[in-house]
């Protein structure tokens, strides 16, 4: 058995948890949603400054509900990319602090593959190959999983990540921040069919058009044109169809492109991590495509959707038994493409 304590604070959640293989002991999360509301959005020195000021009563918690001690702890975690620099070195140094007090090796997550690994937390047999849908404020990618450490890109955005337009819309409409929960919520109520809105395909040079990647940008002009259009003709803007096809759109566009990457590969698994994994328009358009082309698609528990250290630990936990452990000189990475995961672990 592999005991980790993970440390992640890439954005704003700041994080902890104890995760023993894919066992989770403790898991402590501290969001600063209310803290950046005001802004209509998150703003890093903000940020960074909350995470010093919670990351010691995070760790002092986890070990507490952990009912572990420090000799039953055999490495310390940290999320080193892709994230907000300033926020990814407070855990980052706290991480390294507390592997040479206490003797542990250290290691530093990619955040990606921690939200690949959220999935194994409820499902402890699965095991690769198989497909990783991440949908979240800053990323959306199909990634190949082929095993610890060995992913490929297949599909991504070029533009807006999906939760990123949820967030851009719902400013828009003047509903608040963060976008997703509001608009999913709200969307209960809509016609998701009030309103044809485009799927966002990319094209190819000579005609044709990318099979996997997706764009939102176009998605959110028109959602702004179609608002704008409403206000000139001198209609009452339904806020509740407009949000419910702004959705079903995005549900649409990223349950067709996993479901033909998946079958294009051979791959008979689809597992989704991100925040907008949480989304409920997402989860049924994917559950109901799968179910026709006999796929298997898993979601993560929604409090595992978000930003947490339970995922990191437990992507930490196979590298550390593994045996790659990465130099104590490893910095942070604003950007670094999940393919380039096991750079991480080279001395």
């Amino acid at each position: 058995m592999t005991t980790v304590l993970a440390i992640e604070t890439s954005c704003d959640e700041t994080a902890v948890a104890i995760i023993k293989n894919r066992e989770v002991c403790s898991s402590i999360v501290a969001s600063q949603i209310a803290v950046h509301q005001q802004y209509g959005g998150v703003v890093p020195e903000v940020a960074s400054r909350h995470h010093l000021e919670t990351l010691n009563y995070e760790i002092e918690e986890a070990i507490a509900s952990s009912h572990l001690d420090w000799s039953q702890i055999d490495g310390i975690a940290a999320t080193c990319a892709p994230g907000l620099v300033g926020a990814l070195l407070v855990g980052l140094t706290a991480a390294k602090t507390l592997a040479m007090v206490h003797e542990k090796p250290f290691l530093g997550v990619h955040h990606l593959e921690g939200h690949i690994y959220a999935t194994y937390l409820s499902e402890p047999s699965l095991n690769p190959p198989f497909l990783s849908l991440l949908v979240s404020g800053g990323h959306t990618s199909l990634i190949y999983v082929k095993d610890c450490g060995l992913y490929e890109t297949l599909g991504e955005t070029r533009d807006d990540a999906a939760g990123e337009a949820f967030d851009k819309v719902a400013r828009l409409l003047k509903l608040g921040y963060p976008g997703g929960p509001i608009i999913d919520k709200l969307a209960q109520t809509g016609n998701p069919q009030a309103f044809t809105l485009p799927e966002g395909r990319i094209s190819l040079p000579g005609g044709g058009y990318h099979p996997y990647d997706c764009s939102f940008s176009g998605l959110k002009t028109a959602v702004l044109r179609l608002v704008q259009q409403l206000e000139k003709e001198g209609k009452e803007v339904p806020i509740e169809d407009v949000v419910a096809s702004f959705q079903d759109t995005i549900a649409r566009s990223l349950t067709k492109r996993a479901i033909a990457c998946a079958r294009d590969h051979g791959l008979d698994t689809i597992a989704v991590g991100g925040g907008v994994a949480a989304n409920s328009g997402l989860r049924k358009h994917l559950e109901a495509a799968a179910s026709k082309h006999n796929l298997r698609v898993l979601f993560p528990p929604l409090k595992y959707c978000t930003d947490n250290a339970a995922m990191i630990g437990c992507a930490a936990a196979e590298h550390l038994w593994r045996g790659h452990t990465p130099p104590l000189t490893l910095g942070v990475h604003s950007r670094l493409s999940i393919n380039q995961v096991m750079q991480l672990y080279e001395n």
